[in-house]
């Protein structure tokens, strides 16, 4: 009879390690089918700052549109611009980039940036809503990329 309900134990406790493995590989690739955006480099041009953002879309699906509502920051914390930037089209599991300008605005006076919201977001099943959590920013170089 112990002999029984040792064996039940380890069947169970096997059963459960199991469960636990399959929610975290299943929780990690949710996890990285996400939509990256970094920002690369600020660059000065004729009375502009350009911005390059490298995507990525690791996803299964293909966006035909992802508009971000962007806020740029001064040095000292004040909002300097609000910028709508069209990032899409964006096809699955595949890395771009995007390039924009920021009018009237030197990039040494660019403290940081603000991802603020998704304006827009289609995929090829059309209008999604959750996008915003789709998506993780970073930065490259020396002015903060936060959401």
């Amino acid at each position: 009879m112990a002999d029984h309900h040792f064996r039940d134990t380890a069947m169970l406790i096997r059963a459960l390690i199991a469960a636990i493995a399959l929610i975290a590989s299943s929780s990690a690739l949710a996890q990285a089918g996400g939509i990256e955006v970094e920002l690369n480099k600020l660059e000065p041009v004729d009375g502009a700052c350009r911005a390059y953002l490298v995507t990525q879309n690791l996803t299964d699906a293909r966006f035909d549109a992802v508009q971000l509502d962007v806020v740029m920051f001064d040095n000292d914390g004040i909002v300097a611009r609000r910028l709508a930037v069209q990032i899409g089209p964006m096809p699955k599991n595949k890395t771009s980039i995007k390039v924009f300008d920021i009018k009237n605005l030197a990039c040494q006076d660019i403290g940081q940036l603000l991802l603020n919201d998704v304006i827009e977001c289609r995929d090829d099943s059309g209008a999604r809503d959750d996008c915003l959590s789709l998506l993780s920013v970073s930065q490259r170089g020396n002015v903060p990329f936060i959401k």
